[in-house]
């Protein structure tokens, strides 16, 4: 079964999880962390995170979350199909877990994910923004780097 990500930065975690608790029928999320929350939850069929870590607000990144290496061999062929650059990452920590995944970026600059969860870990990750601000050394966890994957529409 495939799970639709959506990870959202927020402004204040607390009143956040009080919210998206009651938009999501009172149901408490699977992980909380004092800078990251994510319910997992079956109806609807959805992984939904949130963070405090001093992005901007809003829509961070969208993705696929699989179950499967078969899975994410298919979301990675549907990636190819897109015909747009792909950032392939394995064994990376990134939200509290080790996951091997693949990033890309759409045409309108929303980045996306497909991942397969291996395990927990105890740190988040490098941020995207923490990326960046070492001039990318370090490999993006929860973002493609935006100078390695950018969207080129096709003439």
């Amino acid at each position: 079964m495939k799970r639709m990500h959506i990870h959202v930065a927020v402004d204040n975690l607390a009143d956040s999880i009080r919210f998206y608790s009651a938009m999501f029928g009172n149901v408490e999320p699977t992980v909380i962390k004092s800078d990251y929350c994510k319910w997992e939850l079956s109806d609807p069929v959805v992984n939904f995170a949130i963070s405090q870590r001093g992005a901007k607000p809003g829509v961070d990144h969208i993705g696929i979350q699989v179950e499967t290496d078969e899975e994410l061999a298919e979301m990675n062929a549907r990636f190819a199909a897109a015909e747009v650059p792909v950032q392939h990452q394995s064994g990376t920590t990134c939200c509290y877990a080790k996951s091997d995944k693949a990033w890309t970026v759409d045409p309108q600059g929303v980045a996306w994910e497909t991942f397969l969860t291996l395990e927990s870990a105890p740190i988040y990750g490098q941020s995207h923004t923490q990326a960046l601000a070492a001039n990318e050394s370090a490999a993006a966890c929860c973002a493609p780097s935006q100078t390695s994957i950018s969207f080129r529409s096709r003439t």
